[in-house]
């Protein structure tokens, strides 16, 4: 089997809101073609204008190819061999950012290729299933001008979560910092009343996490909240600090009564290590899209086992790249979540109308995909709908 063609869809929601905190408003799905007939679909969380030029330009030297061109003719079942390739020759212009981001879009479309050519779901060629079932966490993003109507907001769709049957939610208290939404500019006490007011909406019996977008400056105050934050039990505390701050991550690390998440925008599984063994995180969250695909987040996962850490997927696009974190948590035993947007309590009209067939939640989880590779089918008439094209 070989590589024919790569087709690239650049997504945009026609009401897109630039003040929000919310990167599921565009999207770049790739179609990858065989000469078999087999088609692999693979999305990333970047700028799709940037990852498509990262895979459509053109080289001018062996130290910087296009992505494209070194796919042309590759055997897509060799999915290890096509990384270290496409990893190697565009290095001079890649090694981190969007360009592995677009890498991971095609290795995720790849891993597809071979789950359909082989007639099974991908988590059984990652090492079979070591559960039964994955939980999904509702992440949950309010759209509120001010800090009383997103409390509101989150308090509501906190509830809603809770009676669709999810066991878990994530809530998004991004209220302060440099990626608040629309821009609010809240205090600290905002954030704890946010967080005490869902614990109460839902009782203790709901898992919750909370996510507060790199909200924090220096650990000492991130470390009051965390406090603050102790008695509403939560399972984590997702990125408190600036990505970069691992010196800052380790000192959370040891005081915190919560444990610290991170790894949303990390790039291939060498960043891992130091989130792991300098930032000292509990719970790893690799973007598959982003980490650079499967062949990526699968050594995620082994850097997490060697350390007795937690992996829980980061996915804030599609039910693509939902799909692609089932399969890995089915494979993975120290996995106890994935992230979930629900298409019901969420802004984005790609979210709800991208796919035709996706995986679906029972009772609170996710049985094992049955159809072979991902298991998902796109929406052709939405794809033609949120086509970006430039002006």
């Amino acid at each position: 089997m070989k590589i024919t063609k790569i087709d690239c869809h650049t997504l945009l929601v026609k009401d897109v809101n630039p003040d929000a905190c919310s990167s599921a408003q565009d999207n770049l799905v790739v179609e990858v073609h065989t000469d078999e007939g087999i088609v692999g679909i693979g999305e990333t969380d970047v700028h799709p204008f940037i990852a498509q030029a990262c895979i459509q330009s053109p080289g001018t030297h062996c130290m910087g190819f296009g992505l494209e061109e070194m796919l042309i003719g590759e055997n897509p079942m060799e999915t290890e061999a096509i990384w270290r390739k496409l990893y190697s020759g565009s290095k001079m212009n890649g090694r981190r950012g969007a360009l592995i981001c677009a890498m991971g879009a095609i290795d995720m479309a790849l891993w597809d290729i071979k789950g359909k050519a082989c007639n099974v779901p991908i988590y059984q060629l990652l090492g079979g299933a070591t559960k039964e079932s994955v939980t999904p966490y509702a992440s949950l993003l309010p759209d509120g001008r001010t800090v009383e109507e997103y409390q509101s907001v989150l308090v509501e769709r906190t509830r809603a979560a809770q009676e669709a049957g999810f066991k878990a939610a994530k809530l998004e208290v991004c209220v302060n910092g440099p990626y608040s939404q629309n821009r609010l500019d809240a205090s600290d006490d905002a954030v704890v009343q946010i967080v005490a007011a869902c614990r109460e909406a839902v009782g203790e019996s709901m898992t919750l996490m909370v996510d507060v977008a790199y909200a924090w400056a220096d650990t000492k105050r991130a470390l009051s909240v965390l406090k603050r934050l102790e008695p509403y039990d939560l399972f984590f505390l997702e990125t408190p600090l600036d990505i970069d701050d691992l010196e800052g991550h380790a000192f959370l690390a040891d005081h915190s009564p919560i444990r610290i998440a991170a790894g949303e925008w990390q790039n291939t599984h060498f960043e891992f290590v130091d989130l792991a063994d300098r930032a000292k995180l509990d719970v790893l969250q690799p973007d598959i899209g982003r980490v650079g695909g499967f062949t990526a987040a699968q050594k995620v996962c082994q850097i997490a086992a060697e350390r007795g850490r937690l992996v829980v997927p980061h996915c804030w696009k599609s039910g693509i790249g939902i799909a692609a974190s089932a399969h890995l948590a089915f494979a993975t035993a120290h996995c106890p979540y994935i992230e979930f947007l629900p298409p019901q309590l969420c802004e984005s009209q790609l979210r709800r109308e991208l796919l035709d067939v996706e995986l679906q939640v029972v009772d609170g989880v996710m049985p094992a995909p049955t159809r072979p590779g991902l298991g998902v089918e796109l929406n052709r008439e939405a794809l033609e709908r949120f086509r970006w094209e430039r002006k």
